[in-house]
Parts: C-alpha cells; sequence; structure tokens
C-alpha cells in the first residue's frame, strides 16, 4: 500500500453510519479529507486506499460476526478501523460482559474517547484522547466584544445553567437535578440571582444571549457520568461557553488539566459548599473573572476547536499508516 502524506486527500469510510459528529466531520472535511459509504459485503467494490474506516463504538456489540469480518477485510488492506466513543465512561444500558468481551476482542485499530479513566480501555492498540470542542460555526461571540462584556451593567444572571434536567425521565440526571435544586436554597438564601433551565427549547441563538448575560456560566454532571467512579470527560458546553465570552464555572473533571490549566484559564468546583464558596468568590471579583474568561477565550479558540479536532485525527491516522501505536497524544 502507498505510504499516505499530509499532502494528499484521503478517504474516510463508513459501512454502517456515520462514526463522527457533524462537526468534526465538517472540519476534516475542510482539511480536503472526504467520507464514502461503503457496503461491508461487498469489499471488492471498495476503494482501493483509504485513511481509515470509521465506526460507531456500540456497533460491534449489536452485530459482532460482522465487525469481525469487517476489520479483517479492511486489515488485508492495511485501512485502519477506528471507533470514537462520545459516551464514554458510563455505557449506559449496556451489559457489562459485553463490554469485557469487546474489550478483550480488540476489533478497533484505534480507540478514541473524550474520557479515558475507565479500566476499560483496551478496546484497541492505539488509544486516543480526543475531547469534545467549541462549535464555533454557532458558537462564538455573535457580534459582541470581549470589551463589551466588561461591562457590569449588561448582565441580567449571576449565576446561570441550561441544559438536561429532568432526573424523574432519565436517569442519568439525577444527580444534576438534585445538586441544582439544592444549589437554588442557597443561592436565594443569599440573594444571588440565577436561573436554571432545561435546553431542549433553546435556539443557539437563545443560549449565546444567556450565556452572555450571565456573570457565572455553570456546568454540573453530564450523562457519561452515570456509573462512573469520577466525573471525567469534558461536555461541550466548556468549550463552547468560553468560545461565546462567558464565564465558566465548571465541576471538578479529570480531563479538565489535559485541556486547561486551573487559575489561569480554568475555574473549578469541587462539591455544593465548594460551588458557593466559588460563585461568591467570583461575583465580588467581577474583573479578574473577566480577565480569566478572556484567557479562557483565547485558548479555546486556539487549542481546542472541532478544526485542532480534525488536525488531531487526521495526524494520528498518518502516523498509524507509519507504523505509531500505543497511548496516542
Amino acid at each position: 500500500m502507498a505510504r499516505l502524506t499530509m499532502s494528499e486527500p484521503g478517504l474516510i469510510l463508513h459501512p454502517f453510519g456515520r462514526g463522527l459528529t457533524p462537526p468534526l466531520e465538517q472540519a476534516l472535511e475542510q482539511r480536503g479529507l472526504a467520507f464514502a459509504q461503503i457496503d461491508p459485503h461487498a469489499p471488492s467494490k471498495w476503494p482501493r486506499q483509504a485513511l481509515a474506516c470509521v465506526i460507531w463504538f456500540y456497533y460491534p456489540l449489536r452485530a459482532p460476526l460482522k465487525v469481525y469480518r469487517l476489520k479483517r477485510q479492511l486489515a488485508a488492506r492495511g485501512i485502519p478501523l477506528l471507533a470514537w466513543n462520545r459516551d464514554a465512561p458510563h455505557y449506559l444500558n449496556r451489559a457489562a460482559w459485553r463490554l469485557d468481551w469487546l474489550d478483550r476482542a480488540r476489533l478497533f485499530d484505534i480507540y478514541a474517547s473524550h474520557s479515558l479513566v475507565d479500566a476499560r480501555r483496551r478496546f484497541a492498540d492505539s488509544v486516543l484522547y480526543l475531547a469534545n470542542a467549541a462549535d464555533i460555526s454557532r458558537y462564538h461571540l455573535h457580534g459582541a466584544t470581549l470589551a463589551e462584556l466588561r461591562d457590569p451593567v449588561r448582565y441580567e444572571h449571576d449565576v446561570s445553567f441550561f441544559g438536561a434536567m429532568d432526573g424523574s425521565r432519565y436517569k442519568e440526571m439525577r444527580s444534576r437535578q438534585e445538586f441544582f435544586a439544592a444549589l437554588r436554597e442557597r443561592l436565594a438564601a443569599r440573594g444571588i440571582r440565577f436561573l436554571f433551565r432545561e435546553s431542549a427549547d433553546m435556539s443557539v441563538e437563545e443560549q449565546v444571549a444567556l450565556i452572555q448575560k450571565s456573570r457565572i456560566n455553570l456546568n454540573f454532571g453530564a450523562s457519561c457520568d452515570y456509573g462512573a467512579p469520577v466525573a471525567s470527560g469534558l461536555p461541550e458546553r466548556c468549550y463552547g461557553i468560553p468560545a461565546c465570552g462567558g464565564f465558566l464555572l465548571c465541576d471538578k473533571r479529570t480531563h479538565a488539566r489535559d485541556d486547561f490549566t486551573p487559575n489561569d484559564n480554568w475555574a473549578e468546583f469541587d462539591g455544593l459548599d465548594d460551588a458557593v464558596t466559588q460563585i461568591e468568590y467570583w461575583l465580588a471579583n467581577f474583573a479578574a473573572a473577566r480577565d480569566l474568561a478572556e484567557r479562557c477565550h483565547a485558548h479555546v479558540m486556539a487549542r481546542h476547536t472541532y478544526a485542532n479536532r480534525a488536525e488531531t485525527l487526521h495526524q494520528v491516522l498518518l502516523e498509524w499508516h507509519e507504523g505509531k501505536r500505543g497511548r496516542l497524544p
């Protein structure tokens, strides 16, 4: 097989539906890559050369034999099979024995995930930390300036959060619902203005407006935390809020230090009591909060957009073809 180079366009195959999210796919296409649907039952019709084949992480649990045959056909052509697991590490409603089997089977050449805290991380010989990112085609300043966001008069809320919060309907949201119910009482007793709401019916424009009208934008919990020993991967809001110029105060997460630097471009809290303490501190130090928000904005725009993720993934795939394996940067 001819060696692939960064200067050549590449194909990414998808046999069972798209395995990547639209923002990441679009960023890869902007790098000159292309996606091609293939029939897994007709390998003779596949392109002779491809950068990778991408599948949804959970598909092998539904059709292990299909994926096994696919892997063998790809291996014969020197094409790596990549799975990106955006749900890690909770594996909601997945039988543990199936995951253990998939861990041992190593059907993937590259396993990419935004969280690597789970003990089951040997799904492939090559493991890649591929975090979420800011979709700056939607989440950006929307005409505002960072200088305007320094005006305290523009803010309607001291603290806000929007997202899925219905713990009675979704068990993975129970801890979030309980946290915000308790936080409401604490903030109300202190006269702190807050707005916590569901985001299902909010447009992007409404979300951005709320971010830019809130002195502090919170993150607490994520569906991917359900059943996990610790909060680990960073949700998209951890990149999208700073991209909009908002000040983010996030719950403590293991991967935060892979992408940010505490006290420089990252503010976090550890539990309810500390959340109240941090909220009071940053409200009393508005200028310092804006300084940190601006550093975080610059950091996200420089290093944590989907263009950055596409560059990382593209480079990793090229290096795989050069024989580099193992824990990938």
